[in-house]
């Protein structure tokens, strides 16, 4: 590919700015979109068809493996990319499920980016070394690991959306809104997550999700 066309997502302005502005110096490189959340992303990838995503999972709002899922509905050709200042198991398999193209650890020299990209956009899959480490190529593709059987495990990809919304302080109104579902269903999959992980309120919830990387701090 001699020009990768490219949707970039990070909440913090000055971080976005100071990478798009890096990615649009690079010979064979366009930023075609540069937002803040990955609702807006969402939007841009449907408007601006982009060869490549990089989404950072950390944003708040939507939660990133969502949006991803969405943006290959609205632009089936976009291949994603996921930024991360962690590399966490949870993290690199929910990537997995969606099908991720590459997961770069952030704090990696540029080149790293760079390489990404150009892999990516040649068709190929690029993850950081740590993330490739912590990686097996099994019967049905690649796989994290040994997984840790940690109590998170035990939750579906939904409840850890979820979990991950109510972490940051969202209403189950605000919730429901968000995934498009009703309050009684938010509140089931609630009863359910704390029956799981044997916790009993919003507070704990709230610590097990920051201990467990799955909300900011």
């Amino acid at each position: 590919m001699t020009n990768a066309r490219i949707l970039l997502v990070d909440d913090q302005e000055m971080m976005r700015e100071a990478l798009a502005q890096h990615l649009a110096s690079q010979s064979g490189f366009e930023v075609v979109a540069s937002v803040s959340n990955h609702e807006l992303a969402i939007e841009a990838a449907r408007e601006s068809r982009p060869d490549i995503a990089l989404l950072d999972i950390e944003v708040p709002g939507l939660d990133c493996f969502v949006a991803a899922r969405e943006i290959e509905k609205q632009s089936p050709n976009t291949r994603i990319v996921f930024l991360s200042a962690f590399c966490r198991d949870h993290y690199i398999e929910q990537a997995l499920e969606v099908n991720a193209a590459g997961y770069i650890v952030k704090g990696e020299e540029p080149g790293v980016l760079h390489r990404a990209i150009e892999t990516v956009g040649a068709g190929g899959t690029y993850f950081s070394e740590e993330v490739e480490n912590r990686l097996v190529l099994g019967d049905d593709g690649l796989k994290v690991a040994a997984p840790g059987s940690t109590r998170a495990s035990s939750l579906t990809q939904r409840e850890r959306e979820i979990l991950r919304y109510i972490a940051v302080g969202m209403s189950k109104k605000e919730v429901a809104s968000l995934v498009d579902l009703s309050v009684r269903t938010i509140d089931a999959h609630v009863r359910n997550i704390m029956a799981k992980l044997d916790l009993h309120d919003r507070v704990e919830l709230a610590r097990f999700a920051i201990r467990e990387g799955m909300a900011p701090r």
